[in-house]
């Protein structure tokens, strides 16, 4: 089995369990415009694409009204800045994880189409043990994932080859992103979707546990532990 000196992360249903915390401010939004909520369940459909893409799926008006869906964007923005860290909480086990990579010297990065403030807000709180030599959000820098630009960019700055470089996210837009940049696709099921989803989108390896993801990163390693 293959060890990797770096990873790439996604942030939001890979190592941060945010689901309420996001459905909760996007509700509000929809609620303060006169529209119904979603149930927080069907956000794990919603999200992925960035906060444009969540409000053009909620509110199918927003596709082609950019004056309602850049509102729609900045009243997220205050809604999520109240309550981003009310519920949210790394999965179990993540933090041992990362820990365990860090010592075995595996550079780590983040890559989320969570605005970029937000992401490293979050990295920062929930993370603050882990040192990430790089930590990425959307913002004007790069496309939006599953656009590769922002993933080949990090794989530079890591100074690995691709071979040497695995990607490890939780939607169809991660395994893009992977595939596009010419990494390891790593697709973790107890984020927002289904194994088949990522399977279909180029998933190089499933892992259903962080127990698994770490002997998918370490391989041979693992074994000397």
């Amino acid at each position: 089995m293959m060890t990797y000196d770096a990873v790439i992360f996604d942030l939001d249903g890979t190592l941060l369990d945010s689901l309420d915390d996001i459905a909760d401010a996007a509700n509000q939004v929809l609620v303060d415009l006169g529209r119904s909520p979603f149930p927080n369940s069907d956000y794990r459909f919603l999200v992925g694409d960035g906060v444009a893409m969540l409000f053009q799926r909620a509110i199918p008006a927003c596709q082609t009204d950019l004056e309602l869906r850049q509102d729609c964007m900045r009243r997220f923005d205050v809604e999520y800045a109240k309550r981003w860290n009310n519920c949210s909480k790394p999965y179990e086990g993540i933090e041992d994880m990362l820990k365990l990579l860090v010592q075995n010297q595996v550079t780590l990065a983040i890559l989320s189409n969570k605005p970029e403030a937000f992401t490293k807000q979050c990295v920062e709180h929930f993370f603050p043990a882990t040192h990430f030599v790089q930590v990425l959000g959307h913002s004007e820098r790069f496309p939006r994932k599953p656009d590769p630009a922002s993933a080949k960019w990090l794989a530079d700055q890591l100074g690995r080859g691709n071979d040497r470089i695995a990607y490890v996210g939780d939607t169809n837009t991660d395994m893009k992103t992977a595939v596009g940049a010419g990494l390891f696709a790593i697709g973790v099921t107890w984020g927002f979707r289904p194994e088949s989803e990522l399977v279909a989108h180029g998933a190089n390896a499933i892992c259903n546990t962080v127990s698994q993801l770490r002997h998918c990163i370490l391989g041979s390693k693992e074994s000397s532990l």
